[in-house]
């Protein structure tokens, strides 16, 4: 089948690559010539494993191809998926949906027979009759239509998830837009991937409220690691012990500073907001947010007590700035509040990301970067580990200990045994394992 990507963004990209690979044929179209300068290049504009050598194995062999031309983007196309950005608007958390509707009116103009426009971008309930309206006005062919297809990508692990998905979400409201929508998902039937056929509306939801469900899973293991802290419990142990319960499950129980990324802050939001619209109460989705939000912001208390108290003068290296492993993400990432915080207090900040560096550069100024974790350590005082890298895990703590000014060793994510960290002659901070230790 002949797709039509509009957004060559993290969705776009990672989901064009993937049906280039199915053996569709995909145009992938973005409005800033510079990224698609560079993906003709060879270049990523976003860092994500294996993407780089999965879009030049497709366009090498023809069927993924980069253009700013729309029109010549969704000639003869099946289907066209919009996948542009939504970001949270500043002051109120409404979903800004200006980019998905400035593509949907493009398209209507550009359509040259009935295809079927997909919404794979995230976008509030009823975005799709809005979708269907523009289009219906700016003369798009008659029985184009309308569905919505949301993504369920973990940055980091995305084209797995792409190829080997735990569930394909359709949303259409006529059988054209399901045959077709069918038939690009075809090859994935392989797999015995589940595909759901609902409602358009109930799909555009389904997003929104698997992203508030595990974003409740992450806050309610946090509050539960402040328990453990207060009674002397250690919260691996529960996170283990309530995850071994097939009811409930392990994912998403990991103690740490706060969820951060593209998609759990701004969506749930955006669900706060539509509910709000209508009339609806949330309360376990309000108070999620408020509590990952007052999350963030304490994790600069935690290194300023086993400071002393003291921030001012005081040298504090970050392992991780990303707001996860496996990706160039900063968006909403706990480093942010912590390192703006430990500044606040006066303290210098050194800091190491393995791939995260270009983008929070520009969004942490007067960080000092490192090159390799060795060189953070170099005379701090406190050692503060944010986000779980892989190489962040084998890490010799005595050469960390000897790199060190002080010996205070904040572990956010729970990474390293307390017991081996004391033996190199470092203190231990963790989550939701006690006090400090050493």
């Amino acid at each position: 089948m002949r797709i039509c990507m509009i957004g060559t963004g993290y969705v776009g990209l990672v989901s064009g690559a993937c049906f280039a690979d199915f053996g569709h044929d995909v145009t992938c179209v973005d409005k800033m010539p510079e990224k698609i300068e560079g993906l003709l290049a060879g270049r990523m504009p976003i860092w994500e494993p294996g993407l780089e050598a999965l879009v030049k194995h497709n366009a090498e062999h023809g069927r993924l191809k980069f253009t700013t031309d729309l029109i010549e983007g969704i000639r003869d196309a099946d289907a066209v998926f919009i996948a542009v950005g939504t970001p949270a608007r500043r002051g109120d958390g409404h979903a800004d949906l200006s980019f998905v509707y400035a593509a949907a009116k493009e398209i209507a103009g550009a359509l040259t027979k009935k295809a079927v426009v997909v919404t794979k971008s995230t976008v509030p309930v009823g975005t799709g009759d809005e979708i269907t309206r523009i289009l219906r006005e700016n003369g798009a062919p008659e029985g184009t239509s309308v569905a919505s297809n949301p993504e369920f990508l973990r940055e980091g692990a995305a084209i797995r998830d792409f190829k080997i998905p735990d569930r394909i979400v359709v949303g259409a409201e006529d059988e054209f837009a399901r045959e077709v929508l069918r038939e690009v998902y075809r090859p994935l039937f392989l797999n015995k991937a589940p595909i759901l056929f609902t409602g358009r509306r109930t799909a555009e939801l389904i997003k929104y409220a698997a992203n508030a469900f595990l974003a409740t899973k992450i806050s309610f293991i946090n509050e539960i690691a402040d328990l453990c802290e207060a009674v002397g419990a250690d919260v691996q142990e529960v996170s283990r012990g309530i995850g071994l319960d097939n009811r409930i499950g392990p994912k998403f129980l990991h103690a740490g500073p706060g969820y951060g990324g593209s998609c759990f802050p701004k969506d749930t939001l955006a669900l706060l907001q539509t509910a709000e619209k209508e009339g609806v109460g949330m309360r376990i989705v309000g108070s999620v947010v408020e509590v990952n939000d007052a999350r963030k912001a304490a994790m600069a208390d935690r290194v300023r007590e086993v400071l002393g108290g003291e921030l001012q003068g005081k040298k504090v290296g970050v392992l991780g700035l990303t707001f996860k492993p496996n990706t160039d993400d900063m968006r909403d990432a706990p480093s942010l509040a912590l390192i703006r915080r430990l500044q606040e207090g006066g303290a210098e900040v050194v800091a190491f990301d393995p791939v995260g560096r270009e983008q929070a550069e520009p969004m942490l100024p007067g960080v000092t970067f490192a090159e390799d974790a060795y060189t953070v350590a170099a005379g701090a005082d406190a050692l503060v580990l944010v986000t779980e890298w892989d190489e962040f895990r084998a890490l010799d703590l005595k050469r960390i200990a000897g790199a060190m000014r002080g010996n205070h060793l904040v572990d956010l994510r729970n990474v390293y045994e307390p017991a081996d960290v004391l033996r190199a002659g470092l203190t231990y901070r963790g989550i939701g394992r006690g006090e400090l230790q050493g």
